[in-house]
């Protein structure tokens, strides 16, 4: 009985899963205008998420079938602090600070993760997200 042939069949059918990966870009495909700030996930957020801005809720525009960013725009130039929140994710870094330059914007790799929690009965909802003047938040596909 020779397996000669069958070994290089097997260590391809045990790397095929890892060929196929995403690759995240570490920089924008385009230049990001002054005041936005981009959060790209490295996996689809089903949702909700939840961001604050300098401990103000900001309402997020959320879709239906998930996304792969989160676009704010409307901020003003200097240091702001963040947090990112979702019921069903978890976000690295989920809070942090962001230094906005005044003549472009930045765009922020966050590893996204799956929580896979069980809840009985459904969460209190949270109440309506007070915002900022000029700033949205929305998720992009």
């Amino acid at each position: 009985m020779k397996l000669f042939p069958a070994i290089p069949a097997l260590v391809l059918l045990g790397v095929a899963p890892f060929l196929g990966c995403n690759k995240i870009p570490l920089t924008p495909s385009k230049p990001i205008p002054a005041g936005t700030v981009v959060f790209r996930f490295t996996r689809v957020v089903k949702g909700p998420v939840e961001f604050s801005l300098d401990g103000t809720r900001i309402p997020v525009q959320q879709l239906p079938k998930g996304a792969i960013s989160l676009e704010v725009r409307g901020l003003k130039p200097g240091k702001h602090r963040f947090l990112l929140t979702s019921q069903n994710e978890i976000f690295s870094p989920d809070s942090g600070e962001l230094d906005l330059p005044a003549d472009k914007g930045l765009y922020e790799v966050t590893l996204t993760q799956q929580l896979d929690s069980v809840l009985y009965g459904q969460p209190d909802p949270l109440p309506a997200a007070e915002g900022l003047p000029g700033v949205t938040a929305q998720l992009h596909k």
